[in-house]
């Protein structure tokens, strides 16, 4: 009873921290940072991150621009004359928008800084992401509303000071949700490992021969560890961090507890079916 009692406070516990990191994220995915000047005519350019590719070291950035108050027409459906919308370095190209014609959303790249993929799931990266808005060859003041929408990136957002533009400072790592989850793989490949060693040394040590539901165990747990890690979110590369402190070592184990095995039990098998003399 005292067990029972034991495992469904674990359980409880558990499913609290879980809500309480679920709830965390969520309130973190539905903040909108915003940057810039509260004149009442201005450009708000809402910038909202889609996807991050961390291998191609770039973001998705979808950007809604609206012009307000004297700068936009039909409820800022369009500009009143052309806009243009220079972005910052990082970001591939800027936006021009037609005087007077429906404004559409606007799917840009901007490059990533710092921080490599190797270093799945612990990798971080920078940049800077900047609006600054001509209409009609003036300057006029800009607000950005920016939001992240990728589920497996943790943004921070920092913004910069400026007069008429908006500019803000990105710092980007991987959700806590992702890794807590890598983490969590990482402890499930030593632990495959070490239940494969514990049977090896079962085999190896006691008086019997061959036994082959160990060698199909022992076969399927090497191939499904590799199933397994595949199934780490962002695709990681081989090489990262994720496999050096555990999957390559834990294949390891098993392949050499495997061959042990075989090799232990074939000759343990060869010697008791030898004739006597």
């Amino acid at each position: 009873m005292p067990v029972l009692i034991l495992i469904a406070f674990l359980i409880v516990v558990a499913v609290a921290v879980g809500s309480w990191l679920q709830f965390s994220e969520r309130q973190a995915a539905d903040t909108v940072h915003t940057v810039g000047s509260s004149a009442v005519d201005r450009v708000d350019v809402e910038a909202a991150v889609q996807s991050v590719d961390a291998a191609g070291r770039e973001l998705v950035l979808r950007v809604w621009v609206t012009p307000r108050g004297t700068l936009g027409e039909a409820d800022g459906a369009a500009p009143v004359a052309d806009l243009s919308l220079q972005t910052s370095g990082a970001t591939v190209r800027d936006l021009e928008f037609a005087a007077h014609e429906r404004l559409a959303t606007r799917d840009v790249q901007v490059a990533l800084t710092g921080g490599s993929i190797s270093d799945y799931p612990f990798d971080t990266y920078e940049t800077d992401i900047a609006f600054r808005a001509q209409l009609g060859g003036k300057q006029v003041p800009v607000r950005m509303l920016f939001s992240n929408a990728d589920t497996l990136f943790s943004i921070s957002a920092e913004p910069a000071p400026s007069r008429q533009e908006a500019v803000v400072a990105l710092e980007l790592a991987r959700s806590g949700s992702l890794l807590v989850f890598a983490v969590f793989m990482m402890v499930v490949m030593w632990a495959l490992a070490a239940a494969v060693l514990i049977g090896a040394w079962y085999l190896t040590t006691s008086s019997e021969g061959v036994v082959w539901p160990s060698f199909a165990w022992m076969a399927a747990t090497l191939f499904a560890l590799a199933a397994f890690r595949n199934t780490a979110p962002g695709t990681p590369p081989i090489g990262c961090v994720l496999d050096w402190f555990a999957f390559l070592w834990a294949e390891t184990i098993i392949a050499l507890c495997l061959i042990t095995v075989v090799i232990t039990g074939v000759n343990k098998a060869l010697h008791r079916d030898a004739p006597l003399r």
